[in-house]
């Protein structure tokens, strides 16, 4: 049996510890996402669930519990290490598309593979398979500005999906858009995520798009449970 592609162990977070104002916002939270699964993470707002989806991608770390990817345990690894996984392993989508304006949809389809060695080259010919993926072919050399809210996240998906990650981590990602392009930008965002048979945790407030995943996980006094 293949390894989870995600597996989190008893996850445990505070903030301000000791404090008269601390906050524990994941108590023992526990979940594993099999290879090609893609799962939905139900939360209010401050619920702990952005937390809990910075360590899974390793931008956090636990006060306590464990973190593997792909079956290598990544909690007590060098950051050298860490960010090397966090690079070519998993890809991250937020609310809001964080795209750079001074740069084309193309060029900062291409970053991050420039950022992991690859050629200038063969980064534009893979940011150019992407957006033909998402329909935005013609839209390859338009800066953010240039483009629609739902085309900016649709960017942004390429973006997260460029180095071929084997998990994809998103916090709300059609959170910022109308209810019509939320649609819209979903379907393109499950496309790209069936294509490459990755494995995906999303949050969301959407409760019929939570209902179109394998699996609905609900955030409840910081753990997960199934919906």
């Amino acid at each position: 049996m293949s390894d989870p592609v995600l597996r989190l162990d008893a996850l445990v977070k505070t903030y301000n510890a000791g404090q008269p104002n601390e906050i524990t916002v994941l108590r023992e939270a526990s979940l594993e996402i099999a290879p090609g699964e893609v799962v939905a993470m139900v939360a209010p707002s401050g619920s702990g669930k952005s937390t809990l989806l910075h360590i899974a991608g390793l931008l956090d770390a636990p006060d306590s519990g464990a973190v593997a990817i792909n079956g290598t345990e990544v909690t007590g690894l060098s950051d050298r290490r860490r960010t090397a996984i966090r690079r070519d392993e998993v890809g991250f989508v937020y609310q809001f598309h964080h795209l750079l304006p001074e740069f084309t949809a193309a060029e900062n389809i291409a970053l991050p593979q420039l950022a992991a060695g690859a050629s200038r080259s063969t980064a534009m010919a893979r940011a150019a398979e992407l957006l033909e993926r998402v329909g935005l072919t013609e839209r390859a050399e338009h800066r953010p500005a240039e483009l629609s809210g739902g085309e900016q996240q649709r960017v942004a998906f390429c973006r997260a999906l460029a180095n071929g990650p084997s998990l994809l981590l998103a916090d709300e990602p059609t959170g910022n858009l109308d209810p019509a392009t939320s649609d819209r930008v979903f379907d393109a965002l499950m496309a790209l995520v069936r294509e490459t048979g990755m494995s995906a945790l999303i949050a969301t407030h959407n409760l019929e798009l939570a209902a179109r995943m394998d699996r609905v996980l609900r955030m409840e006094d910081g753990r997960l449970v199934a919906g």
